[in-house]
């Protein structure tokens, strides 16, 4: 893969809790704080973004994974403390600012998640252990999330008196349905792997050893198709449930003129 410049480097993405590994086409964030259960803090979630707009073009698939025993234990609670976390904004500084300006923070932590969806990238949360109230959230923001049998996920933020705000409530609902995902979020209880698999939060579940080579198969057949195809084919399913059926069909055949125009001058 072709480096890029604009990548935060090694040292920025360590002290956000970030490793990142670029083998040909794909991207492999880690979060890379095991001996805190991976608990994120705003620093992440900036870094986050900084990886999505620095990403070299040749980049097609990014696996997000968790080092350790879990994928993420979420926000990290030392934000909720009087002082924060080390070298950065707590809950109490947070508070002090104007209410568009507290949005406009939200805002950009929530850039380090949606960008996931991009159509020219097949995103892919490899979820083992808990993963929590953020880290739910971040494994929502991909589009395919294979997941151990292990897996526990939780949206915890009612239990503390938030909502969830990191971009997780409408890849939620799309994969679940309004009433289930108003049951997970307001009971803030745990949903494991075998429930995961039948409402549609998991893609696959296979056993725990079994995650790493499942997710790079998966990388490797979705690699083996033309990139063209797979971001067009992305972008029509991420716009399917809002358009009309006619206007779903129009879409498709602007695609295909497109990749056949394309594909014939291959000929």
């Amino acid at each position: 893969m072709t480096p890029s410049s604009g990548l935060p480097d090694a040292d920025r993405l360590h002290a956000a809790g970030l490793t990142l590994a670029l083998d040909g086409a794909v991207a492999t964030i880690t979060l890379d704080r095991p001996e805190r259960r991976n608990a994120m803090t705003p620093s992440t979630w900036r870094a986050l973004a900084e990886i999505g707009a620095g990403l070299p073009d040749d980049a097609q698939v990014v696996v997000v994974k968790g080092a350790g025993q879990a994928f993420s234990a979420g926000l990290d609670r030392s934000m909720l403390s009087p002082d924060g976390p080390p070298g950065e904004k707590g809950f109490l500084e947070l508070l002090e600012m104007t209410d568009d300006e507290f949005a406009d923070e939200i805002a950009a932590y929530q850039e380090g998640f949606v960008w996931l969806a991009r159509p020219d990238l097949v995103t892919i949360a490899q979820v083992h252990g808990y993963a929590i109230g953020a880290a739910f959230q971040l494994a929502l923001a991909c589009d395919l999330r294979v997941v151990a049998d292990d897996v526990q996920f939780c949206m915890k933020e009612p239990a503390l008196g938030l909502v969830p705000d990191l971009a997780g409530t409408k890849p939620l609902v799309s994969a679940v349905g309004y009433a289930r995902a108003l049951e997970i979020c307001a009971t803030a209880r745990y949903v494991g792997a075998t429930e995961a698999a039948a409402i549609g939060l998991a893609t696959l579940v296979v056993p725990r050893e079994e995650l790493d080579a499942t997710v790079a198969d998966l990388a490797h057949a979705i690699l083996a198709n033309a990139r063209a195809a797979v971001s067009g084919t992305k972008a029509l399913l991420q716009k399917a449930s809002d358009r009309s059926l006619d206007d779903q069909r129009r879409a498709e055949r602007t695609a295909q003129v497109g990749l056949m125009r394309a594909l014939a001058t291959t000929f």
